[in-house]
């Protein structure tokens, strides 16, 4: 029996080679990712780990409450590191604005406990099928008609060629041939 003091924890299998579908949420499922400002926050962060870490970037949506990333590791890249490196600034950030605005913080979090959810994908149908259900989750969510509109994803940068607006993806990586 699991109670609300033992935690299941989340087992992740970094297996080099595998690409992730990683999904993690804001804290208790809030909207905090409604506003440009933190959605900025996070591009900005995720570009930083891609940077720092090393791994591909084939697939994103940020929606108001939650967050699907697929990533593609380079070898020596850790998921529980990447995850650490692209949350932990934006909950910085988010803090630093918070308090600037006078808003009471203590205890105050940006993201849900834990990794959040990680699949691990080794055949490429599997990974293009998660490309094409990432960018439908705020059709099917009902935030707008159809996946272009949505400006917080990579479905621009995938079916647009150069419009790598609001972050670059990976469109050559080796996990996609």
């Amino acid at each position: 029996m699991i109670t609300d003091r033992v935690r299941k924890r989340c087992r992740r299998y970094d297996i080099a080679g595998h690409v992730h579908y990683l999904t993690f949420s804001c804290y208790r499922r809030q909207p905090l990712l409604a506003n440009g400002t933190a959605c900025r926050w996070l591009c900005d962060a995720i570009d930083a780990a891609r940077v720092k870490i090393g791994f591909d970037l084939l697939a994103f949506v940020i929606m108001p409450e939650h967050v699907h990333v697929l990533v593609w590791p380079h070898p020596g890249a850790g998921i529980s590191e990447i995850l650490r490196l692209i949350k932990l600034p934006v909950a910085r950030r988010a803090m630093i604005a918070a308090r600037r605005e006078g808003l009471t913080v203590a205890p105050y979090r940006f993201w849900q406990r834990g990794g959040g959810y990680d699949r691990n994908l080794w055949r490429q149908a599997e990974v293009r099928e998660k490309i094409d259900y990432i960018h439908a989750n705020p059709v099917r969510r009902g935030l707008v008609a159809h996946p272009r509109l949505w400006p917080w994803s990579s479905w621009q940068a995938w079916h647009q060629r150069g419009n790598d607006d609001p972050l670059k993806i990976d469109r050559n990586s080796a996990a996609l041939s």
